[in-house]
């Protein structure tokens, strides 16, 4: 019987290296993938990868990614920004790189099926659709950063550790005398190794000042960069007063940056683009539960189209500090259903 190839995309974490082992005791031949990227210390990295492949005796291939990176993340990063939103390039990427790319390069050199080592489970019923569900570790869950994901890419991956804790991922690397792994987590958004704001500025997203203002117009103070604030956020406002200020809202057209009091930042109605469902469209209005950031607790909610054809989420209860540029992601249990991006959920303003 020949045996099916499973190419694994390699990071030099503990994750995907116990992952790849765990397909290989499935019967798998395992095949290793490891993406350059425009980062710091892809060299490192590399050369990280390249030693664990060989300590666990598996072929690697490197694959230089590092131009279309660049134009399909990073490009698409910085210009959120300057438009005064907050994205999640970890999403995006999931659906256009990891699962986009890296999967066709790996089916175009004789892969069978592509895994990661994310915390998610994806099952299927009977001949039926491709069902994403979240991973059984609630602290490592990453079922929201794969909700872009669509049925062509979901019949064609495998995520061993869906139904694994971390703590027994660490145990089980240790058993096989596995070492060196970082017990802490793994930064978020892989290409900022200089800060944001240095970042931001390497990619002609420069400081700006302009004015900070509250909902009903008054002038506080000034800034330096809507690039550098987010919704919610509480420090480096240099707003001294009896309670605290919070930025509601970003104004890029009038690069302003509004203020508000802790109150101003819950809304219940929040406005989506470009819905994307992981099966057929439901019937609307849909009722479920919707995830506005990664670590964000779900919350019950209905999905409607509006009269002017927007999308609307209205929750049971407000939401604090709902950021335009993540994600709403929908969940039925522990199904993701769908995901839309996040335009409007701040206050009104002029």
């Amino acid at each position: 019987m020949v045996r099916k190839k499973v190419g694994i995309a390699m990071s030099g974490g503990v994750d995907s290296t116990v992952a790849a082992l765990l397909l290989r005791e499935q019967g798998y031949e395992v095949h290793g993938f490891f993406m350059e990227l425009p980062v710091a210390d892809v060299l490192r990295q590399c050369h990280r990868v390249q030693t664990l492949a060989k300590a666990i005796d598996i072929p690697l291939q490197v694959v230089d990614m590092k131009k279309l990176f660049t134009k399909e993340i990073i490009d698409s990063f910085v210009g959120e920004y300057s438009k005064g939103r907050t994205p999640n390039p970890c999403v995006t990427c999931n659906a256009t790189m990891k699962f986009g790319a890296l999967l066709d390069f790996m089916f175009d050199h004789g892969m069978d099926k592509g895994a990661t080592g994310h915390y998610a489970c994806i099952r299927r019923e009977g001949q039926g659709e491709y069902h994403l569900l979240r991973g059984n570790d609630p602290k490592k869950d990453q079922s929201y950063f794969l909700c872009r994901l669509q049925q062509r890419q979901l019949s064609s991956i495998l995520f061993p550790l869906g139904s694994w804790l971390k703590e027994d991922v660490f145990a089980r690397a240790s058993s096989l005398g596995l070492s060196g792994f970082s017990s802490g987590e793994s930064q978020d958004v892989c290409f900022l190794s200089t800060g944001l704001r240095q970042f931001l500025t390497e990619y002609g997203v420069g400081e700006k000042t302009g004015e900070i203002r509250t909902m009903d117009g008054r002038l506080l103070g000034n800034h330096s960069g809507i690039s550098q604030y987010t919704v919610g956020q509480r420090r480096g406002l240099g707003l001294p007063d009896a309670t605290p200020w919070y930025v509601v809202a970003l104004n890029p057209r009038h690069n302003q940056v509004i203020v508000g009091k802790n109150d101003a930042l819950f809304t219940r109605e929040i406005i989506l683009q470009e819905l994307r469902w992981l099966y057929a469209e439901p019937a609307l209005p849909w009722q479920g539960l919707v995830q506005l950031r990664s670590r964000h607790r779900p919350a019950p909610a209905v999905l409607a189209q509006a009269a002017d054809g927007k999308w609307v989420v209205t929750c049971d209860q407000p939401q604090r500090a709902v950021t335009p540029g993540q994600f709403a992601v929908f969940y039925e249990d522990s199904r993701v259903v769908g995901s839309g991006i996040i335009t409007a959920g701040e206050p009104s303003r002029s």
